[in-house]
């Protein structure tokens, strides 16, 4: 498995938004989405805030690739899904309470319900 660079998950990490395209099963890649990224540790989380009905977040499953671009990184990557149940979600929350905390209320907590959490995806470089 192909680990993220220092340098990478700083950029990104510190990205205000991340576009994010995935996979066709024809291997093309669908129209960039922008959303926000969060990051805990050395990885990298990205959240529906439609949960799992979200068309840019259906289109994950195709075939579990795509492409994101974040602070000036561009990279190919698999997607991870994470169960709404996973002890992560927690440490999630908080990394997007942290760095989005200027959108308090509303916005915010759009990456907080349970519908996001169950829609959570690990990038992994690749």
């Amino acid at each position: 498995m192909t680990e993220w660079t220092n340098e990478e998950l700083s950029k990104i990490g510190a990205a205000e938004e991340l576009r994010i395209q995935s996979m066709r099963r024809d291997g093309t890649l669908r129209k960039p989405v922008t959303i926000w990224v969060a990051r805990c540790d050395d990885r990298l989380y990205v959240r529906s805030v439609k949960g799992s009905t979200g068309p840019w977040f259906r289109g994950t499953h195709s075939r579990g690739q795509g492409h994101i671009r974040a602070g000036g990184v561009g990279k190919d990557v698999s997607f991870v899904f994470i169960d709404a149940a996973d002890q992560v979600n927690d440490q999630i929350d908080a990394a997007y309470r942290d760095k989005y905390q200027r959108y308090a209320g509303p916005i915010l907590n759009s990456v907080l319900t349970d519908a996001a959490r169950a829609a959570t995806i690990q990038l992994l470089p690749g």
